[in-house]
């Protein structure tokens, strides 16, 4: 946005013109030049919005979607800025000449004029020659004027608007999307050349600035909190400097509407205090008219706001709060709201967890008994399942009651800082691990779902499972399920029992009865017999690295302790190994993570490798985390004490 302030009077010649040499309003107005060039030479295509009378030059967003703050448009086409029409002659041939008429007669008198009015004004507007002149012509000239005032006293009223219009500083500002507002009028005919000077047709009539915008708060008894909360925060210098703020100013209704016990708090608070107001006020000055659709824009505490329209109607994060706009003053605009805006920044943990998005978590937190923790000022970190995430009835007890534990971190984090192979300490008393993927950044078996919310105290992460705390080594989870008997005695033939109960990083897609009594009779009991092609078929089913399932994507590849490579993805929400799906994903170990399969995985049929894709990614982080977490278990110790265990026996079985 640029900038421009005015002042009215001597030898302005074409200030507009001067303005906006280099400003998106030279483009919007080329844009509707060439959607109007069609209907002839210096024809400019407007957009109107439907059942009013308002209308824009169109820029290139607004063509396509046919819209102005919502409301849908019409496209009409008039003579560009300084060209008009010759009858017989096709679009605007003729361009207006400079001093074509004199000023006063520039402006049409209005019918609500009275005969001394615009005797009045034509005496005032008519200058000597030497004089030239720039003025600001609403489009429906001085209708504001009360009908039951006598005569003179309109005349008077009348004299004071013109020598507004024409001797006073105004704040001219161009926006990026083309729009030009005169003291938050909208300037919708520019360049009206007279002998002597220049007329721009805005929208309304423009009043006098005379204070600043704290001043501005300062006299109005409907903001009077709003001014006691500026002056706690001490913000008061800051108003009264020079600038070009935009106040979103909640009136002393916003503050009644706000929990009590939330607002003392924040009130309270001189650092919560100040990111709320400063939540309230935009990094430059916007003008209602200067919206036309819905835009993020900076605020002072350093996140967005959306700012927006529908139809006449200013929003504010996609509600129609404001009740009052265009307060102007001299180094900022005001906007009324009904509603206080509360930033992330400002809130508590239990506050940033209220949402329809993550209401059930939410209630089970509080059912734990962990508000006063949620509430409070501890530095944590809170992992917030999405509503989806939990199946069926879902009711407090003693265990669910340690599983939302287990949710809350005790450390503040950001996602962006976690690496792969961290661990973090829960309320709960156990440890999670952070695994990151090329696609995702997970915690155990959940994966951030959406951009961290960083309250006053404490971060929340949303998560899109209900967290699956690890309950032992992958050996203890294959004994706890009786789905996996047959493979757990299969493990203990083949001699990878003391594998898969030591520390480290494994993937077992392990195979559940269904899928060994899926082979036929014989073939399974040649497996069960043949110990050195069990351990192998076993062996080909643990990839090295954790790789929970929300770190699958497309083509994602793992290498397995023997054999070629195990290819994975993902198809209507089911993870797929060697196109065997995976029955029952992410059962958390100490040492790695069980994916349940109803067959057993075979290899892929041989094909032109394709580029590597998506996988565990390298660790991030601490040098020893990494060396721990990424170790290959094909070279190790553990590997050849297990196949030198298997030679052992098999040989003093042959002898």
């Amino acid at each position: 946005m640029k900038v421009c302030v005015v002042v009215l009077g001597l030898v302005l010649g074409l200030v507009l013109t001067m303005c906006v040499a280099r400003s998106p309003y030279q483009s919007v107005l080329q844009h509707s030049r060439i959607r109007g060039r069609q209907q002839g030479p210096n024809v400019c295509a407007m957009q109107q919005i439907k059942g009013t009378e308002k209308k824009y030059f169109t820029n290139c967003k607004q063509w396509y979607h046919r819209k102005v703050c919502g409301k849908p448009t019409v496209i009409t086409y008039e003579c560009c800025p300084g060209y008009e029409r010759i009858p017989g002659e096709k679009g605007c041939p003729a361009a207006l000449p400079l001093g074509a008429r004199p000023t006063p007669h520039t402006l049409p008198a209005s019918d609500t004029h009275t005969h001394t009015a615009r005797h009045t004004a034509h005496n005032f507007l008519t200058p000597p020659p030497s004089l030239s002149l720039s003025v600001f012509r609403p489009a429906c000239p001085f209708l504001s004027l009360s009908l039951d005032r006598t005569p003179r006293s309109k005349e008077i009223e009348l004299l004071e608007l013109l020598h507004y219009h024409m001797d006073f500083d105004v704040h001219v500002h161009h926006y990026s999307n083309g729009i030009v507002t005169v003291n938050c009028a909208r300037l919708i005919k520019p360049d009206q050349h007279a002998t002597n000077g220049i007329v721009h047709v805005v929208d309304r009539v423009i009043t006098a600035i005379s204070n600043n915008v704290n001043t501005f708060i300062d006299v109005d008894e409907d903001l009077e909190t709003l001014r006691t909360a500026i002056a706690a925060a001490g913000l008061t210098t800051m108003l009264e400097s020079e600038g070009q703020f935009t106040i979103f100013a909640p009136t002393n209704e916003a503050f009644e509407k706000m929990p009590q016990q939330t607002l003392n708090r924040i009130l309270g608070d001189p650092v919560a205090l100040r990111d709320l107001l400063n939540y309230h006020i935009l990094k430059q000055m916007r003008c209602a008219e200067s919206i036309v659709s819905g835009t993020p824009m900076e605020t002072l505490q350093g996140t967005v706001l959306e700012v927006g329209c529908d139809g006449d109607h200013m929003t504010l994060n996609g509600k129609a709060i404001v009740t009052k706009t265009d307060q102007l003053g001299t180094n900022g605009v005001v906007h009324y709201i009904n509603e206080l805006l509360v930033p992330d920044s400002a809130k508590t943990l239990l506050e940033l967890a209220e949402g329809s998005s993550v209401s059930t978590a939410t209630r089970l937190f509080v059912q734990a008994g962990l508000s006063p923790q949620l509430g409070g000022s501890e530095a944590l970190t809170l992992l917030v399942p999405l509503n989806e995430a939990f199946k069926g009835d879902v009711s407090m007890s003693p265990d669910m009651k340690k599983l939302m534990t287990n949710h809350v971190l005790k450390e503040r984090l950001s996602s962006k800082s976690l690496y792969d192979g961290q661990k973090l300490d829960t309320l709960g008393g156990i440890s999670l691990r952070v695994f990151v993927y090329r696609n995702n950044l997970c915690i155990e078996n959940v994966c951030i779902a959406a951009h961290d919310k960083t309250g006053r105290f404490a971060t929340m992460f949303t998560v899109d499972k209900v967290l699956a705390p690890p309950t032992g080594t992958i050996m203890d989870v294959l004994k706890a399920d009786d789905r996996f008997s047959l493979l757990v005695g299969a493990i203990q033939t083949a001699g990878m029992t003391e594998l898969l109960h030591q520390q480290g990083a494994l993937t077992f897609f392990a195979p559940t009865n269904d899928a060994f009594n899926a082979l036929p009779r014989p073939e399974l009991n040649q497996l069960l017999r043949d110990q050195q092609q069990l351990l192998a078929v076993l062996m080909s089913h643990v990839g090295e690295g954790v790789l929970v399932s929300g770190g699958v994507s497309s083509h994602t590849r793992v290498k397995p302790l023997q054999g070629g490579k195990l290819e994975l993805g993902v198809r209507n929400y089911t993870v797929y190994v060697n196109k065997i799906p995976v029955t029952d994903a992410d059962l958390m170990a100490t040492n790695g993570v069980v994916h349940a399969v109803d067959n057993i995985v075979k290899p892929l049929p041989p094909k032109v490798d394709r580029e590597q894709a998506d996988g565990p990614a390298p660790p991030i982080g601490s040098a020893t985390s990494s060396k721990v977490e990424s170790r290959s278990f094909r070279d190790d110790d553990l590997f050849s004490k297990v196949i030198r265990s298997h030679t052992s026996r098999t040989m003093s079985r042959g002898q």
